[in-house]
């Protein structure tokens, strides 16, 4: 794995906020994005930075991510860069750790959940959340009906296997008080796309405070989908029976330790 950084900081020096942004195969919306979340978020009043960490990819991602650095001599940014592709989960992890912020947080970088929605993720931590999320709303497309029921169908799937009250786990568009999400880090098992439920169940199991944002998703036309309806489907649903019997044993953990509390008194 190899790093870069701008040259207009001193990492040692914390900040309010770190961005994670996780690439892998973003060439085509890379610079527009980035150039989006700029400008958003210097009109905020916290200090931050903006973290790369390239998944292995294949096309000119890295390219991107080296002339971003350069046009922005005057920001904080760090990249780093994969020598092979380590999961979605386990890169977003591994950003958030090396974050100098307090808050720390990741946006899917296609903006298919808009930039402009950040600070309101941020403020919800300043003012007491531990963890804020988009919680997405889909404007119905029929070009996308099959992205559209499957979305639908899979929050469905884990509110009626894991009843936890959450709308919406695997959204893109995450933010954490740093110290308080690493325990759950610490136990999160899965290195993929499942990472996103299953941080935000063992967080709301945790007792962790969670705030969703309601906020508007638009697919992208330009990009094209890596759904597989079928496979997905079975790979997903397979994987959350299995984390069912997890969650299970996290509740009664929960119940032994408060019933030993109550003992005490």
């Amino acid at each position: 794995m190899t790093a870069i950084e701008s040259r207009a900081f001193d990492v040692r020096r914390p900040v309010d906020l770190t961005l994670v942004l996780a690439c892998y195969n973003e060439g085509t919306a890379l610079a527009e994005s980035v150039a989006t979340i700029v400008d958003v978020l210097d009109q905020c009043r916290w200090s931050y930075e903006l973290l790369f960490i390239d998944d292995g990819s294949v096309d000119g991602t890295r390219a991107g991510i080296h002339k971003l650095v350069e046009a922005y001599p005057d920001h904080q940014i760090r990249a780093e860069f994969h020598a092979q592709n380590q999961g979605r989960g386990a890169t977003v992890v591994e950003g958030m750790r090396a974050g100098r912020g307090a808050i720390v947080g990741f946006i899917d970088i296609d903006l298919e959940v808009h930039a402009r929605y950040v600070p309101s993720c941020v403020r919800a931590v300043e003012l007491g959340a531990d963890v804020a999320t988009a919680q997405r709303n889909y404007k119905f497309r029929w070009g996308s009906i099959d992205r559209y029921i499957l979305s639908r169908g899979y929050i469905l799937l884990v509110r009626a296997l894991l009843n936890v009250p959450i709308e919406d786990t695997e959204t893109g568009f995450k933010f954490f008080r740093k110290n308080r999400i690493l325990p759950v880090f610490d136990q999160t098992e899965d290195r993929h796309w499942f990472w996103d439920t299953e941080v935000m169940v063992r967080a709301a199991l945790a007792g962790l405070r969670i705030h969703e944002i309601p906020v508007l998703f638009l697919r992208r036309a330009d990009k094209k989908s890596s759904v597989r309806p079928l496979s997905d489907t079975l790979t997903y649903f397979r994987r959350l029976w299995r984390f069912r019997a997890a969650v299970a044993d996290l509740r009664r953990g929960e119940l032994g330790a408060s019933a030993a509390r109550d003992r005490t008194w």
